[in-house]
């Protein structure tokens, strides 16, 4: 939340073009970040015994590959910069590099601590780092410095972010760079970055084409319409997801079946994404007015396109930890070699209708690989299409009636203040959908109480 406030802010702060150069950037750092070697220290996770060797040989691993990747990004940023035809990308480029150097001493803490489910710990981390980067975020826009604002507060934000995992997990030891002994941590590591490689061709693709075919300003308009859609599935469910590998693989160790766990999560997840959602795709004219400003409102009908397929993108990414807890990550390259095609043809296609061709495609390709998805993992996890299809259903018929409702009203209403407009359709959707699932899922809130309140497991038949 701290995260979102200074983002809402500072996105008010600067211009369209700011995000453009941004994401060109982000375009290199993203691919080189597939290298940095979070997939080899999430082998430590994974692993039925881990030895102090182990962790030493990791850590000497993530410090070569970070430091390499750094001079990479430095060799690659007039390349880069070339290839946009924005000569400003190349210092961001520079300056961006410094990010490697923290990855070390994030990754390592990181895996050792979700071994141990210790994520009250990571969470404090996480805080600190988010509190310094919005800060560092806010202060900067205030004082005018355009995109650097971009740059600058992500880099605070990994280092003290670093600096607080590795305390927590008492990690600091001395790296080792003999690597006898560590073939299945790095051929778990390997698949891990394998996955993460067609994820990025598949995530990035879009602004690898829309990069070179529309200016700044324009790939700034689309990738904020992208940002704002994906807030919920880009903050809210990685967590959950790196929860949710750490507790499959103990599961598994363990011998007990995850699949209810699996139905679980699906639950609890799509119960709070749809009526997000689809709130999102009907609130859109009013919330990009009022939160963001005039500057954007290029970007209301992008979102409204753009958060009608969330829902799927947001099922899709929750097979990968179950399938990579149980030994099979290669079942996650596969997938994502698929929608790296997928999606990748559809943006070359869609790029040739502007801005709002680019966000329709995202209605085609990823219901498309969301079914391949289900296909390839669901037998592996265990669950048939019933019990998925029971874990949604909750969700879904309560957003889609809660939607019906917040359409409706928003048709009748009078003209007023554009504030109170959007607080009270806000008001009015939470009301219905919590209304309605008060009426017809009782049980399904009684269950969600005693979890957040009580704290007590979910449970559910696969």
């Amino acid at each position: 939340m701290i995260a979102w406030t200074a983002t809402f802010l500072v996105i008010r702060m600067l211009h369209p073009e700011d995000y453009g150069l941004f994401a060109m950037a982000s375009l290199v750092v993203v691919f080189l970040s597939l290298l940095e070697g979070y997939g080899f220290a999430s082998s430590l996770i994974q692993r039925e015994t881990v030895g102090k060797k182990q962790i030493r040989q990791v850590f000497g691993l993530l410090i070569l590959l970070n430091i390499a990747l750094a001079a990479i990004q430095l060799a690659l940023a007039p390349l880069a910069a070339a290839y946009f035809r924005e000569p400003r990308v190349t210092d961001i480029l520079r300056v961006q590099a410094l990010l490697y150097l923290t990855t070390p001493f994030i990754a390592l803490p990181f895996a050792l601590l979700s071994r141990e489910l210790e994520y009250k710990k990571q969470a404090l981390a996480n805080l600190a780092g988010s509190i310094s980067g919005a800060a560092t975020a806010l202060t900067l826009a205030l004082l005018g410095f355009g995109v650097w604002t971009l740059v600058y507060a992500p880099i605070v934000m990994f280092m003290v972010r670093g600096i607080g995992l590795t305390w927590a997990a008492r990690s600091l030891v001395m790296p080792s760079f003999a690597f006898k002994g560590a073939g299945a941590m790095i051929g778990f590591g390997g698949a891990m970055t394998a996955i993460q490689f067609f994820w990025f061709l598949q995530s990035q693709s879009d602004v690898f084409i829309a990069g070179r075919a529309f200016d700044a300003h324009m790939l700034g308009v689309y990738t904020t319409a992208l940002f704002l859609t994906q807030i919920l599935v880009a903050k809210f469910v990685p967590p959950l997801n790196d929860v949710a590998f750490a507790t499959y693989s103990r599961m598994h160790r363990d011998g007990a079946a995850i699949a209810p766990a699996f139905a679980n999560a699906v639950r609890l997840i799509m119960l709070i994404a749809l009526p997000f959602y689809l709130g999102l795709a009907i609130t859109a004219e009013p919330l990009v007015t009022a939160m963001l400003g005039d500057q954007w409102l290029e970007t209301i009908p992008l979102v409204r396109l753009l958060a009608l397929a969330m829902p799927f993108m947001t099922l899709q990414i929750l097979f990968a930890p179950a399938t990579n807890a149980l030994g099979r990550p290669w079942i996650a390259v596969r997938v994502n070699m698929i929608g790296a095609a997928i999606m990748a043809a559809s943006f070359a296609i869609g790029v040739d209708y502007g801005i709002e061709g680019m966000a329709r495609v995202w209605l085609i390709g990823f219901p498309i690989l969301t079914a391949v998805t289900m296909l390839a993992s669901m037998p592996v996890i265990g669950i048939g299409i019933g019990a998925l299809g029971r874990a949604l259903l909750p969700g879904l018929a309560a957003s889609l009636a809660m939607a019906g409702i917040v359409e409706g009203v928003e048709l009748m209403l009078p003209p007023m203040p554009l504030i109170g407009h959007l607080a009270l359709l806000v008001l009015l959707g939470i009301a219905s959908y919590a209304l309605l699932l008060i009426v017809f899922a009782r049980p399904l809130v009684v269950e969600l109480r005693d979890l957040l309140v009580r704290r007590k497991p979910l449970i559910a038949e696969a």
